[in-house]
């Protein structure tokens, strides 16, 4: 018997079973995807928010707590718990050692990746090139890993872990950490939390998932029905605005399109419907696949002229490209007088400003609804260019209730050797919204916490063992 079980196979599994085997803990790693598609979401990422009071190897300036608290309260709207929004940030100042020890390096960020060198430490490889260095240090320790182990079912009783299943296979370990992410995968559980909309569309019908096809949320719905207490809702989740024709799974981050700060998103009706420049795109880029989500046929289109050009990421796809906002309208299959007829408005309400895409500048709209807050210039320079937007999901916020302990909860109270981190929790410190890289630390700062008490517990439960073998 193992003495820890970690389920997953992302950066917050993986930080659990090295934390466990260094505790001294045996630890058994199962990763339900294959071992070239192994990491999760994880895989997919760039970077991990970090708190820090002075600049660094990697990243300028100096982002202190109260600040990276500021911005959680921001993107969340307040929905989060404080001491464990509090507990990640701190975290995340004091896990890059380790996370070197262990193989992950860091570069200073890549042109085009606005706003984060200040913010946010990069991993050189991005989350591909952190996930393997995790595996190769897990190896090395001793860690036992199998692919293709999709656990599905749990046995607990009266809160205590007692084994997971693999089909017919059964698993016992002395203590569990659950890090197998939320439910995006799970094309029914989207369509039943988003239900039918206004329009009598079925929304989740054209998600993408920008992830894993491997997080189908079994362990999740089962612990929910068990009686564990969860936190957030099924239609909350890191949501983006991607490009149209990205694949149904693993698209990842080169499908973003990260233009929408510096034109106008209209929906298939041509009318615009949010705040384009409210924030800077770190914070605002996980609302806009939610709030397309919410548009008729969960279409958008983001449209710029070629002033914007050079100051985003392109992504992996060209978008359309006209001389004209009549052509473009056609290649989009807008109608050509609805789309003038917004673009018109929205130039005569840009008031003249300083342009500059680092900062919130002072280029916005006036008597324009809604309204466009900042970086709002006139399109009106051609070629003009056009992006279709379907909304991308992430990873989903619904999860399991914890504490700074990251034990899995029954009607409060804490179980003795079952814990959780990543995703599956990340619901407790993200209600709603995003900001890049917040993930990451969540993780990392979970899946450290869940694997210590992990091997703390199992060697409670062979203490406890060995003094009644020894009283009888």
């Amino acid at each position: 018997m193992f003495d820890v079980l970690v389920i997953g196979g992302g950066n917050a599994a993986l930080c659990a079973a090295l934390m466990a085997k260094e505790a001294g803990a045996t630890v058994l790693l199962l990763e339900s995807a294959p071992k070239e598609w192994r990491g999760g979401n994880s895989a997919h990422t760039r970077n991990i928010r970090s708190m820090h009071d002075a600049p660094e190897d990697v990243m300028s300036e100096a982002y202190p707590e109260e600040e990276y608290w500021q911005d959680v309260m921001k993107v969340t709207g307040g929905i989060t718990d404080e001491k464990l929004a509090r507990l990640t940030i701190r975290a995340s100042s004091q896990c890059r050692a380790w996370m070197q020890k262990h193989g992950v390096r860091f570069q200073p960020p890549l042109s085009g990746t606005l706003n984060l060198s200040r913010t946010n430490a990069f991993f050189m490889g991005g989350g591909k090139a952190l996930v393997n260095a995790y595996y190769r240090s897990a190896e090395k320790l001793g860690v036992k890993i199998r692919y293709d182990a999709t656990v599905t079912s749990l046995d607990i009783q009266d809160g205590t872990f007692l084994a997971a299943y693999v089909g017919n296979e059964r698993i016992e370990a002395r203590s569990c950490v659950l890090a197998a992410g939320g439910f995006e995968s799970n094309r029914e559980w989207l369509k039943e939390a988003w239900g039918i909309n206004e329009f009598g569309e079925a929304p989740a019908d054209n998600f993408l998932i920008r992830g894993t096809r491997y997080n189908k949320g079994v362990l999740l719905k089962q612990l929910i029905e068990m009686g564990a207490d969860s936190v957030s809702d099924a239609t909350q989740a890191h949501m983006v605005a991607v490009d149209a024709r990205a694949p149904l799974y693993d698209g990842g981050i080169c499908t973003r399109v990260d233009c929408v700060s510096f034109g106008i998103v209209v929906n298939k009706n041509a009318e615009r419907f949010s705040d384009e420049g409210e924030d800077f795109w770190p914070k605002r880029y996980a609302f806009w696949g939610r709030l397309v989500a919410h548009q008729p046929g969960q279409i958008g289109y983001s449209i710029i002229d070629s002033k914007v050009l050079g100051r985003f990421m392109p992504p992996v796809f060209p978008g359309d490209k006209a001389d004209t906002l009549e052509e473009l309208a056609d290649m989009l299959g807008l109608d050509r007088g609805a789309l003038l007829k917004t673009i018109q408005e929205y130039n005569a309400a840009c008031q003249a400003g300083t342009f500059d895409h680092t900062i919130m500048d002072d280029c916005h709209t006036n008597g324009l609804e809604p309204a466009k807050t900042h970086w709002a210039l006139p399109i009106d320079t051609g070629p003009f260019y056009g992006y279709i937007l379907r909304p991308g999901v992430t990873f989903t916020y619904l999860g399991l209730k914890t504490t700074d302990r990251a034990e899995v909860h029954f009607g409060g109270k804490p179980s003795d050797n079952l814990f959780v981190a990543g995703e599956m929790m990340a619901g407790n410190v993200l209600g709603k919204g995003y900001a890049a890289g917040i993930g990451m630390a969540i993780g990392t700062a979970f899946g450290r916490i869940a694997g210590t008490q992990a091997a703390q517990a199992a060697q409670f439960a062979l203490r406890h063992r060995d003094v009644t073998h020894a009283s009888t």
